[in-house]
């Protein structure tokens, strides 16, 4: 992708909006577009990864502050920043790299990074929790850790969800945007 000032502009939009929506009230937990920025980041920005990594994480940290910023007012019960925060953006920040195994991007490359990015957030960011804090009390056994999976499970599909729309979103404008629409430019003239 070549980067010009509308793109950055299209960039800087998409991380704003999605920063927001994460903080809209009333969303369901886990629905949200982050996992998808991550993949998209690592498909498209093939010459310049730096950009890849940029998207989700920006996103993430101004949705952080917004949230923050609520709680700090009263406005939220969700704090923006806490324990743990860094190792959840390594985490996002690694799900790029799964965007990166995308050679081609065609539907059934972007299913299965769609079903893989948040099934290894799932079952990474649980085993640290468990690993670091006991996962809300748990007991740092077998059975502990199940039990923290198990606590999570109900976020699980809705990040399932999540990714497969936002990841339609983005990857189904980015074809959009590359082939359809100078077709239609062809046409008109």
């Amino acid at each position: 992708m070549k980067i010009t000032k509308s793109v950055i502009i299209a960039l800087v939009l998409m991380v704003v909006v999605a920063a927001l929506y994460r903080v809209f009230p009333n969303r369901p937990y886990g629905f949200a577009p982050q996992y998808a920025m991550a993949i998209f980041g690592g498909a498209v920005f093939i010459k310049d990864k730096k950009w890849a990594f940029v998207l989700p994480i920006l996103s993430m940290f101004l949705s952080d502050v917004l949230y923050q910023a609520l709680y700090m007012n009263g406005l939220s019960t969700i704090q923006g920043f806490y324990e743990g925060q860094l190792l959840n953006y390594g985490l996002f920040a690694g799900l790029t790299f799964i965007g990166f195994l995308i050679k081609k991007i065609n539907v059934v490359s972007v299913l299965l990074a769609s079903l893989a990015s948040p099934s290894v957030y799932f079952i990474l960011s649980n085993l640290a929790v468990w690993a670091g804090s006991g996962g809300l009390g748990r007991p740092k056994t077998w059975d502990g850790l199940l039990l923290t999976y198990s606590d999570a499970l109900p976020f699980y599909p809705n990040s399932l969800y999540a990714t497969l729309f936002f990841s339609t979103v983005l990857f189904g404008g980015y074809y959009f945007i590359n082939h359809l629409q100078p077709a239609t430019a062809k046409q008109t003239r």
